[in-house]
């Protein structure tokens, strides 16, 4: 289907159901101060939602274009971002709710006359606590509960998390709608919006429903295009993939899609899209807001044509295939085309006149920070290189983060705002006067640190902060009457920790004579080192001698994690290969994350074996050592460096064995034995290439292990078997619950039980390692976490025994086919109607019977029930095509059935399901279909 056809369909569609077809709204609404773009479908309705004008129509759809830039680094990069993109939206304004909006969204993707979608390729998300939302999914729509996903605030709520988080104001669940192809990951193609409460300070009871409740939907333009059209991204389908291949011609470059030159043309196709729009409405390239927004596309858009070899203006070309793609839609593009294109080309050359040096200027900028083994690129460079080159501080970010540079954001805005200017990112920050911190930076320069020696040393207080920034400030002394407000204190020494390099902040306490202070955390601003915490006793003032005392255990616990995260480091690059270099990590009280490169999941045996050998480097005990070493000299010796670490010249090496050193600043172990305990818990994947291992040491470790077997000698209690023979048994019954499944769906027995498995162990030693593999092979078969297979092994026999019930009461009732419900058939005017209680039988399997009756009787009506426990009933009904063709719809023949057993329900006019909480008042209902029939029939 072609984008325009969707577009022009989804507006069809939504006229038919009463809706009043909006144009778009401007592209730049300047009657909104709120925004820069329009953002969203919704933004030109705000007034109607909030009912602050008097309302033509209480239902809209139109076609939005929007623009957004909070994605701008993806764009280009995934298969589905943009800056400029069309936003399908249907809303309701004290209208319809629900049921309509979810009932019509699925009739639009499904239906033949309209997007065809096969059912089976779709699901659902909605709000954890959207019972009624989940409910029409499932009754009305017919999605099985395993394709109906429950979400938390953070994912299915409009605005995100604002039950706990806020804003206060209008807002309400959402119900999200995705679809799954046959290779590639599901893709989100509408989001349905349930404005329905006004939220009213913090939880909980803080969501107050709303008199009046809105619907407000987003359905992506040109995601939906490219998933009906089977393209691979947005950028390949009908309406932008000739803008895509223009500017691959324009730069002289083959088109391929995984190259950086294909993710370049499609960066400069969205750009230029985005920039035609904006142009074509007045919004000229300039230094602020919305302009500077404008100026940054086109910039990043040339930098990706200079990086490909053109070194004169090119983008102005494009214009033209912008517009012939868009001229359906937005034929007002045409007139102003080559004014846009003039625009767009004087901008252009302004860069490139330019760029060579501003990129030049980088390029050595790079140089100098990478010889002063410096990790930041300072604020004031970059407003430099902004003033004099006109290079984008956002564009200096990316440049900068490919070379693994942070970006001095805060130095940018200070910079800017001294010369009068501010755009961008940073065009509302608002820089003070130097804080506290900073003025005991320019006083002491540095806290000295004693705590690889020692963690107990007397100080002297030489500040105390109180407050929050932008608010805090000096104090010369506290007392313990103000203890519940944050206090930070710098010492001129301190056995304290600050946190950096991964290693945690240490805690502990400053005590003197009728003094303690508690502290709480302990962080570094440059050299000096700031403890967190609160006065529990007395008074501190400046100038006092305290002594600072850590909390040993915990160090001890840090020292442990610090140290085995080194032995860990070398493990993983042995088993793995030379590439597992650490992205980061985490080091806390005998506990550690660490991330590492690598494209693929560690398996169960190479995990295996960097336990093993962290193991085997525990047990041989071998010495711990730090040096400080001129930096070159610790590279010669083959010290890895932390990532995104900042090193000073000299470094410290920490070296362990002759088997691994680091340059390091964290606190460390005399031996590798003292780690003790070492247990992998988890390995996951993080984002592409990138692994995570969680992992305990010491005491934690320990009792971790103790957990793991009791989890699995309660496990095999539960099964029956030996521990080592807890997977194959969960196999078995996984397999047995399957099995009863299918019988109870296919209205057959379950396929005979395989020979029966010796309960003795069939081999192998039970080891610790042993048996967590057993453990974590179980959890991976039951698709849960090591601690929760008992849990999971409960709720399945449960199940499997609740699902032999049932079929044990379906083979007491006797035997169940389309022919023994036919002998119990009556017929009404000519029509075969069967009217059945069948006990035991899924919904499947009544809808396989009614299928099969229907191709008996060409003329026949059928509603079948069974009660599932005390306080449940399924009713499926259906009616033969004739009989549809007669205006005879089994979605209505079912209602007040349904209401007879205490249920609603409904479907489609050939099929319905429904159900109800009084299997009591069976007989009655049934008696109540035959009647309905025979009044629908006329007989």
């Amino acid at each position: 289907m072609k984008t325009d056809e969707l577009r022009e369909k989804y507006l069809e569609f939504f006229a038919s159901k009463g809706h009043r077809r909006v144009a778009s709204d401007v592209l730049v609404p300047t009657w909104d101060p709120s925004v820069l773009f329009t953002p969203a479908g919704m933004n030109q309705f705000k007034d109607h939602f909030l009912g602050k004008v008097k309302l033509e129509f209480t239902r809209a759809a139109s076609c939005q274009k929007c623009l957004r830039t909070g994605d701008i680094e993806n764009v280009g990069r995934t298969a589905y971002h943009h800056t400029f993109f069309e936003m399908l939206g249907n809303f309701s304004f004290g209208d319809y709710f629900k049921r309509e909006a979810i009932n019509w969204a699925w009739e639009f993707l499904t239906d033949k006359k309209w997007l065809g979608i096969d059912p089976a390729r779709l699901s659902a998300t909605v709000y954890k606590d959207d019972d009624e939302a989940a409910g029409i999914w499932a009754r009305d729509i017919g999605l099985a509960a395993d394709r109906i996903e429950r979400c938390g605030e953070d994912e299915n709520f409009w605005p995100a998390s604002a039950p706990s988080q806020g804003p206060d104001g209008v807002c309400g669940p959402c119900s999200e709608i995705y679809f799954h192809p046959d290779n590639g990951k599901s893709v989100e193609i509408w989001n349905l919006v349930f404005t329905q409460f006004n939220r009213v300070g913090l939880p909980p009871n803080n969501l107050r429903p709303l008199p009046s409740k809105n619907i407000d939907t987003g359905m992506g333009l040109e995601r939906t295009a490219a998933t009906l059209q089977g393209v691979p991204t947005n950028y390949h389908i009908d309406i932008l993939l000739p803008i895509v291949l223009a500017a691959a011609d324009v730069c002289g470059v083959n088109y391929e899609l995984e190259s950086e030159t294909g993710r370049r043309c499609r960066r400069i196709t969205d750009h230029v899209r985005a920039c035609t729009f904006a142009v074509h409405e007045n919004v000229y390239p300039g230094a602020n807001k919305e302009k500077y927004v404008v100026k940054r596309l086109l910039r990043r858009a040339v930098l990706d044509g200079r990086q490909m070899g053109m070194r004169g203006p090119f983008l102005y070309k494009l214009v033209p295939a912008v517009v012939v793609a868009m001229k359906k839609p937005y034929p007002e593009l045409a007139e102003p085309a080559r004014r846009v294109a003039g625009v767009i080309e004087k901008e252009e050359e302004n860069f490139f006149g330019t760029i060579d040096a501003g990129l030049n200027r980088i390029e050595r900028v790079f140089d100098e920070l990478r010889r002063d083994n410096r990790t930041r690129v300072e604020g004031a460079v970059a407003a430099e290189l902004y003033q004099t080159f006109g290079v984008p501080p956002e564009l200096f970010e990316s440049l900068a983060a490919e070379h693994n540079l942070a970006f001095d954001w805060e130095g940018y805005a200070h910079a800017m705002e001294e010369h009068g200017e501010a755009s961008g990112k940073v065009q509302h920050t608002v820089m003070g006067a130097k804080g506290p911190i900073d003025s005991l930076k320019h006083a002491l320069h540095c806290t000295e640190f004693l705590g690889y020696e020692t963690t107990e040393a007397d100080a002297l207080v030489k500040g105390i902060v109180t407050g929050k920034p932008p608010h805090d400030h000096l104090v010369d002394c506290m007392d313990e009457t103000n203890r519940s407000e944050p206090i930070r204190i710098v010492l001129d020494r301190t056995p304290f920790y600050g946190e950096s390099g991964g290693q945690v902040g240490d805690v502990g306490a400053l005590v003197a004579d009728g003094v303690n202070f508690e502290i709480v955390d302990t962080q570094k601003d440059g050299a000096l080192t700031i403890h967190y915490g609160h006065l529990r006793q007395g008074e501190l003032h400046e100038g006092m001698k305290v002594r600072a005392v850590v909390d040993r255990r915990r160090r001890a616990g840090i020292r442990r994690a610090h140290s085995a995260t080194h032995i860990l480091h070398h493990a993983l690059q042995k088993r793995l290969g030379s590439h597992a270099q650490q992205q980061g990590s985490k080091v806390d009280d005998d506990w550690l994350r660490f991330d590492f490169t690598n494209l693929s999941p560690v398996d169960g045996s190479q995990l295996a074996a960097v336990s093993a050998d962290v193991s085997k480097h525990i047990a041989a005990s071998a010495p711990i050592k730090w040096q400080t070493l001129p930096l070159a000299e610790a590279r010669q010796q083959g010290a890895m460096m932390l990532f995104g670490e900042k090193y000073p010249d000299p470094v410290r090496m920490v070296s362990m064995g002759d088997f691994s050193k680091e340059l390091c600043g964290g606190t460390h172990l005399t031996n590798t034995g003292e780690v003790g305990a070492f247990e992998i818990v988890s390995e996951e994947g993080v984002s592409a290439g990138t692994r995570r291992i969680v992992a305990l040491t010491g005491e934690k470790a320990t009792e971790h292990r103790r957990q793991i077997q009791a989890q699995l000698a309660e496990a095999a209690q539960r099964l029956g078997v030996h521990p080592l023979e807890v997977p194959a048994a969960v196999e078995s019954l996984i397999e047995k619950r399957r099995d009863l499944k299918r019988a109870l769906e296919a209205g057959v027995q379950p396929s005979p039980a395989g020979p029966q498995r010796s309960p003795a162990r069939t081999g192998g030693e039970a080891t610790p390692e042993a048996l967590k593999s057993a453990l974590q092979e179980a959890a991976r078969r039951l698709s849960v976490a090591p601690l929760g297979v008992v849990e999971r092994i409960e709720a399945m026999l449960a199940e499997a025994a609740a699902l032999g019930e049932r079929l044990a009461q379906r083979e007491a009732a006797g035997p169940l086919s389309a022919d023994s419900l036919l002998e119990q058939a009556r017929e009404h005017g000519g029509v075969t109607v069967v009217l059945a209680e069948v006990a035991g039988a899924e919904p499947n399997l009544m809808r396989q019977l009614i299928d099969q009756i229907r191709q008996k009787k060409p003329l026949s009506a059928v509603l079948l029930a069974t009660r599932q426990g005390d306080d449940k009933v399924t009713l499926v009904a259906g009616v033969s095509k004739q009989l549809q063709q007669r205006g005879i719809s089994a979605g209505k023949w079912i209602g007040p059935v349904a209401k007879a057993v205490g249920g609603g329900g409904g479907g489609r006019p050939d099929l319905a399901q429904a159900g109800g909480k009084e299997p009591a008042k069976l007989p009655e209902a049934l008696q109540i279909a035959e009647t309905a029939m025979a009044d629908m029939l006329g007989a």
